[in-house]
């Protein structure tokens, strides 16, 4: 006798699917960020520079920063979720696949064009990934960790994390350009814009989105 999952069940699956397809996406918009080659977000200029110097992939050692982020929420008393030790590993994964099958790019109009679409879809990633609400990714974990510890605002600690990892990123080899200031400038608005449009109800909106007396009929709240 098959079963048919109920609300809940649905909302849950639905939260899972965007985690993991949040994070895959993501690692797939970094790849086509550095296929662009006009620079890095800034946590991948970091990466790209430790690529550099270890001779490792740029996704390895995007999972084994995270790794070492992940150890620094410990004394700051910061509790990961599924979505921050996925983070770790299906970002770097999903960068170095696609960068695996990409071939790198011939022309500024394909670089350009490589740039823009990265942006977007880092943007759409990052909204699908923090509206499933499975908690922070390490990097951003180790901000907010770091705000409630220190006092400081989130916006200053934002930023001096950035420009330390920007700069340390650069000195070792990696990436900025204009793509890392218009990185700068747009993922805030594209990732407020995606996160709202992406936003998974609380399971009481799910129960009461189901249609009364036609269950087959039942229809969740977008």
């Amino acid at each position: 006798m098959s079963t048919v999952p109920g609300p809940r069940g649905r909302h849950l699956t639905r939260r899972l699917v965007q985690l993991y397809a949040g994070l895959t996406l993501y690692g797939v918009s970094s790849a086509l960020l550095v296929r662009a080659e006009l620079g890095m977000e800034p946590w991948n200029v970091l990466h790209q520079g430790l690529s550099e110097r270890t001779g490792l992939t740029i996704g390895v050692v995007s999972i084994v920063v995270g790794a070492v982020v992940l150890l620094l929420w410990i004394p700051i008393r910061q509790r990961p979720g599924l979505g921050t030790v996925s983070n770790v590993f299906v970002v770097g994964l999903a960068m170095d696949g696609t960068l695996a099958l990409l071939p790198e790019a011939r022309g500024m109009a394909a670089r350009i064009a490589l740039l823009v679409l990265g942006i977007v879809l880092n943007g759409l990633a990052t909204g699908l990934y923090i509206a499933a609400r499975f908690g922070p990714g390490p990097r951003d974990g180790l901000m907010t960790g770091l705000h409630r510890a220190t006092g400081r605002s989130i916006r200053l600690v934002r930023t001096l994390l950035e420009v330390t990892v920007v700069a340390t990123g650069f000195l070792l080899g990696g990436s900025v350009g204009v793509g890392t200031v218009l990185y700068a400038v747009s993922i805030g608005p594209l990732a407020q814009f995606f996160l709202r449009f992406f936003a998974v109800p609380e399971p009481a909106a799910v129960d009461a989105a189901v249609a009364p007396g036609s269950p087959e009929g039942a229809i969740l709240r977008p």
